[in-house]
């Protein structure tokens, strides 16, 4: 049973990617790897190129200034994790409760792009700089009543 685990865990993996990822776990750890250290492996070894660990992804999204859609990332797959977890999350809780969330998320669009899928970055659109039609002078007179009746 133990070894229809491993094989369903694995499959996703080609051939060579589960070697170079056994022999990188033999070479760092003095015992044989446990199925979660192997897909760990596999997955690191298997990133296409600028595809970031899930730590530096991490780094990236948190030292990003705002606008966040705005700025170069490495991969879009870093932006879309940022923005589903949340920038607000990220920005104001500490790392030992941020990282793990995010690093779920992030994991899955590493899954989804090494399936073949592509994402990108959509820039949000330029909110005009005045307004098209300018308000008359009896809808500003309302506008400015519902404010006072709003702050008492």
């Amino acid at each position: 049973m133990a070894k229809k685990l491993w094989l369903s865990k694995l499959s996703d993996f080609s051939a060579e990617t589960i070697i170079a990822g056994a022999e990188k776990v033999i070479a760092e750890s003095d015992y044989l790897p446990t199925l979660h250290k192997m897909l760990n492996a596999c997955r690191d070894v298997g990133m296409p190129a600028g595809l970031p660990s899930p730590r530096k992804a991490y780094e990236e999204v948190c030292n990003k200034p705002s606008p966040k859609a705005e700025q170069q990332w490495s991969h879009p797959a870093v932006y879309i994790a940022g923005r589903e977890c949340g920038w607000y999350f990220l920005a104001n809780t500490v790392e030992s409760k941020a990282f793990p969330p995010f690093a779920d998320i992030y994991q899955q669009y590493c899954e989804r792009v090494v399936a073949g899928e592509e994402f990108t970055v959509e820039k949000p659109e330029a909110l005009p700089e005045t307004s098209l039609k300018p308000a008359t002078k009896k809808q500003a007179l309302a506008q400015l009543d519902d404010l006072k009746n709003l702050l008492g």
